[in-house]
């Protein structure tokens, strides 16, 4: 009976896959050109069943070796003999499980050619790859990332792969290395860590990397991808679910991030859940709730890096606008990592999921702040009517605590910085465990922020906004009727921060091209 795996390499006859095929077509032609890059992206990005399918395509045509160096210790990078030396010995192991011949195995492991410094590991290359196409794939490059000998063995790879260019040399068709991080600049960033020095004459910024081709393939699972792994579990399941509806569901939830597109699957599968937008809600709160390495990760990055944390604040929380620009190295790190993604120019968070898991890692951050005020005095019981959230309720009753906020604390601008996280800490625990929110920023100069919350079967879209004037405000209901037109909604919510010194909370319901919006300016 197949599953849905979430954890380590998935295998067709045993797991619902997604199909790539298109995917390893696009990187087989890569190979096919003799190109060497490198496959860099988050983790639990699918990258190593993508490489196990890689080698299954290319190995009727190449010598496929695909080598790790997780999980071998450090000895290996102490010198350049025990790198040698330990590569000979990977090399010659995963021949054994390639489609090598007993003539190729026993040309590597003669064990007569001594290996112990890269001159001699090179002329071995050179004479394996004279008359064969061989192919090496490098998986969790990142475990050599911090290592000056991994550098120098990148440096003898890319002078063989000029030298073939010159007709000068013999070495791998291509070489494909698979981590996290951009091995491209690598050796930046050992230099900028300590991890390395620059020698006498020696240029910064010359990677030893700098031939790898860029690798622009979309590793995300397409909406059609998707169907076609639901596709697979509704011929053996028979459930009745409607396959482009549910694919598109969880496509808006995950923008196909893999290990998110696989979790929702097999929550909804293993936990009873019904194939529907119910059941796929209900899983992704399930998901929301529990603890696992992909979002531990989120959380590490947030708390040990100060410059992320701030990026990521300023872009969620407070709504500013920031360019999609990788030479900043924050941006560069944020979209590393996956959270976030270039749209049309500008930085936005990668998918819902991860909205909603770096909100409330803020709010529980704010939560563990004793010097911040917090806003308290409303229960669940009091905001949920016959099953149905109470938005109007909630909104009245926040903006009551707020304007008692506004009046006492001697700290202005910490309210004028604050107030979304303000409101988003008020929220949260009225709709944890049974709904729950996902935030959209605008990336514009008005700093609206849109929020839609999932309670039940029924959905609340609220619309943040600052105080710009009269004529802003106006063009507030323009922007929030476009959104719920988009989303096929009827009623919308809008609060909006006013900062003057004079002013008095306003709350009211307005129609407006036949919307109901309840205005609330606090």
């Amino acid at each position: 009976m197949k599953r849905f795996n979430v954890t380590g390499l998935c295998m067709p006859a045993r797991d619902y896959m997604v199909d790539i095929s298109d995917k390893i077509s696009k990187i087989r032609n890569m190979v096919e050109m003799e190109e060497y890059f490198t496959i860099n992206r988050a983790r639990q990005y699918g990258k190593t069943t993508t490489l196990q399918m890689l080698k299954k395509d290319l190995s009727t045509d190449y010598i496929v070796s695909r080598i790790s160096f997780e999980g071998i210790g450090s000895t290996i990078f102490s010198d350049e003999a025990n790198f040698c030396l330990g590569f000979d010995e990977l090399f010659g192991k995963s021949l054994r499980f390639s489609s090598a011949s007993q003539e190729d195995l026993l040309l590597w492991t003669d064990y007569q050619k001594k290996t112990d410094n890269f001159l001699r590991l090179s002329e071995k290359i050179t004479e394996f790859c004279t008359e064969r196409k061989a192919v090496l794939l490098i998986d969790e490059v990142d475990q050599a990332s911090n290592n000056q000998i991994f550098l120098h063995f990148l440096g003898m790879l890319r002078e063989k792969y000029l030298a073939r260019k010159a007709e000068e040399d013999f070495t791998f068709s291509s070489v494909i290395l698979v981590g996290v991080y951009d091995i491209k600049n690598m050796k930046l960033r050992m230099i900028e860590k300590g991890y390395s020095g620059i020698m006498t004459g020696e240029i910064k910024y010359n990677s030893p990397w700098n031939i790898a081709a860029d690798f622009n393939i979309d590793m995300s699972f397409s909406i059609p991808e998707i169907g076609s792994m639901l596709s697979e579990y509704e011929s053996d399941h028979h459930t009745g679910m409607d396959i482009q509806e549910i694919s598109l569901q969880i496509w808006n939830y995950t923008r196909g991030y893999p290990f998110l597109v696989s979790r929702i699957c097999q929550e909804t599968d293993e936990g009873g859940m019904p194939w529907n937008p119910a059941g796929i809600q209900a899983a992704v709160k399930n998901i929301l709730l529990e603890k696992n390495t992909l979002f531990d990760d989120i959380a590490q990055h947030l708390e040990s890096n100060d410059e992320l944390r701030s990026f990521m604040y300023e872009l969620l929380i407070l709504g500013q606008e920031k360019h999609f620009e990788r030479t900043n190295t924050t941006i560069d790190l944020a979209a590393t990592f996956g959270f976030i993604r270039n749209e049309v120019g500008c930085a936005v968070i990668d998918n819902r999921i991860f909205e909603i898991k770096i909100a409330n890692y803020f709010i529980s951050k704010n939560l563990e702040n004793k010097n911040q005020l917090k806003i308290t005095g409303v229960l669940t019981e009091d905001v949920v009517q016959n099953h149905h959230f109470d938005m109007e309720y909630v909104l009245q009753k926040f903006s009551r605590h707020y304007e008692d906020l506004y009046e006492n604390i001697k700290n202005r601008k910490f309210l004028e910085e604050n107030g979304r996280i303000l409101f988003l800490t008020y929220l949260r625990p009225l709709i944890n465990g049974k709904g729950f929110y996902h935030i959209e920023s605008r990336t514009n100069t008005e700093r609206r922020m849109d929020i839609v919350i999932d309670y039940g079967p029924d959905q609340y879209i609220l619309e943040l906004k600052l105080w710009y004037g009269n004529k802003k405000h106006e063009d507030a209901y323009e922007q929030l009727y476009e959104y719920l037109e988009s989303k096929h909604a009827e009623t919308g919510y809008l609060l909006t921060f006013d900062f003057r010194r004079q002013k008095k909370t306003q709350m009211n319901w307005v129609t407006y091209k036949g919307k109901q919006i309840f205005d609330v300016i606090v």
